[in-house]
């Protein structure tokens, strides 16, 4: 029995250690945040909520994008074409039309050419159409090839659209966009706000419920020895000291569970903060601390207005969204007006001296009208199709609305059954550690068993955990009503 009490006692001298080692690290290099400090530094950390930052400056980007296609759109463009066969042109058919007339009007100069190739030893075809080497000039039926081989081109051209309602409306639905991402940022904001908030109050409730297990394993303890003195003036029983060591005994397990939840405890509310897992943290603060404000908090949380519930502004935008679709379809039908530009130089040549090509200007400025005639139908589906997706977002918000209802009525129940559990628990605990102590001073004078200490032990400890289970449930029922109702931290 020696022997075992020994080990017992370094078990206990172990338990003791830990918690303060523990408070040694706490004091040293641990940072000691309260609930406001860890919902700044989530703000600024959490992962989904720069996802969610990110997707606003994204559709932000976008909307502005989605402008330019007010403002003319100017590109430059740069060509070459090798002609491999000249296209060939007919002036007309033999004996008349074209042709003759043709010959009528060329005769004079014909005959101008003559004279000049008479004085100059010229033959007359090379004056009319010198002949090139290896090209050929006309078909064998009279056809006159036309064109250079080396064709250049390079120029500006522009456009931008003048009236075009079905642009403008896609505008306003970008601008949409960028406000539903907006709300969709809030809501990741709203739900990390809850994440910490409830990770933070695990960690109070796990401190809670290591402080009454190890209250209880040193009573424990401190009843063994009580025993074993008792024991030794055979006063106490084997069986009393053997009832007592598996007292110490069972308490140890709990002692060290109650140790590890609130390891875990830490690690969930780094996690959902975004901060590195190996850093250490604590918690400022105990359950207690927020009793005191249960019944106030009850009676603010009474009036539920859904105005500002994140699910129902997203679902209000979508249905302003779909509305804005109705509108851009419907201005499919209408027609639309352009203007273009361009200013293109053009060289054509048979070699590739560039020096002594000749470049051409060629511009143009115009406007171009579009109108919408048919389309087999498409358009008038595609309303159709929208006005089904407003229905079904209809029947949606409607169905969303009741579930957020019920879960406040359910919210609220939870915290008014939650204060009046933390009623009770609170004059249980207060009964029971005055029985506790009865029954303690009562086994000191042999008045009363270690079964009946042990009793009061466990009634007191039920209590206690019971106390902090009632803070615990209506702090967590509070933090998902204010996420329901769309109450925002900063505010």
């Amino acid at each position: 029995m020696q022997k075992l009490f020994a080990r017992l006692l370094l078990l206990a001298a172990g338990v003791l250690f830990s918690g303060t080692l523990s408070s040694a690290q706490g004091s040293a290099d641990t940072l000691v945040l309260t609930l406001d400090e860890a919902l700044k530094i989530a703000l600024s950390e959490n992962v989904a909520v720069k996802v969610a930052d990110q997707e606003v400056q994204r559709q932000e980007y976008a909307r502005k994008g989605s402008y330019a296609a007010l403002y003319p759109q100017v590109s430059g463009s740069g060509s070459y074409q090798r002609t491999i066969k000249k296209q060939v042109m007919y002036m007309g058919g033999d004996g008349g039309g074209m042709s003759s007339m043709f010959t009528d009007i060329m005769a004079p100069i014909y005959t101008a050419l003559g004279i000049l190739a008479v004085k100059t030893d010229t033959d007359i075809s090379d004056i009319i159409a010198p002949k090139e080497p290896e090209q050929e000039t006309s078909s064998s039926d009279g056809g006159i090839a036309v064109g250079r081989m080396n064709t250049y081109s390079v120029g500006v051209s522009a456009g931008m659209p003048l009236v075009n309602l079905q642009l403008w409306e896609s505008l306003r639905l970008s601008g949409d966009q960028v406000e539903l991402a907006v709300e969709q940022a809030r809501s990741s904001r709203l739900d990390m706000v809850t994440q910490v908030k409830q990770a933070f109050y695990a960690v109070l409730f796990a401190k809670e419920a290591f402080a009454v297990y190890k209250s209880v394993y040193e009573n424990a303890v401190m009843n063994y020895e009580q025993t074993q003195r008792r024991f030794n003036v055979q006063k106490a029983s084997e069986l009393e000291m053997s009832r007592a060591a598996s007292t110490v005994a069972n308490a140890i397990p709990n002692v060290y569970n109650a140790e590890s939840n609130i390891m875990l405890a830490l690690w969930q509310l780094k996690a959902v903060m975004g901060l590195d897992l190996e850093r250490n943290i604590d918690v400022a603060g105990s359950l207690s601390d927020y009793s005191e404000t249960m019944f106030r908090d009850l009676h603010e949380s009474e009036g539920t207005s859904l105005d500002r519930n994140t699910t129902l502004r997203q679902l209000a935008i979508q249905a302003e969204m779909l509305a804005r679709n109705v509108k851009l379809q419907r201005y499919a039908y209408l027609p639309t007006l352009s203007a273009s530009f361009a200013y293109n130089y053009i060289s054509m040549n048979d070699n590739f001296k560039f020096g002594e090509y000749i470049w051409t200007p060629y511009s143009f400025i115009g406007l171009s009208l579009s109108i919408p005639i048919f389309d087999g139908g498409s358009k008038r589906q595609q309303i159709r199709q929208t006005r089904i997706q407003q229905s079904e977002l209809d029947l949606q918000r409607t169905n969303t609305e009741r579930q957020l209802r019920i879960g406040i009525q359910q919210y609220l129940n939870t915290m008014e059954a939650s204060m009046k559990s933390h009623d009770a628990a609170l004059e249980a605990v207060s009964l029971a550690q005055k029985a506790y102590d009865i029954s303690s001073k009562s086994y000191q004078v042999g008045k009363s068993t270690l079964t009946d200490l042990n009793d009061a032990q466990l009634v007191l400890t039920q209590a206690k955990l019971a106390q902090s289970q009632a803070v615990y449930n209506f702090l967590v029922a509070k933090s998902s009503l204010e996420q329901v109702l769309g109450a925002d931290w900063n505010e």
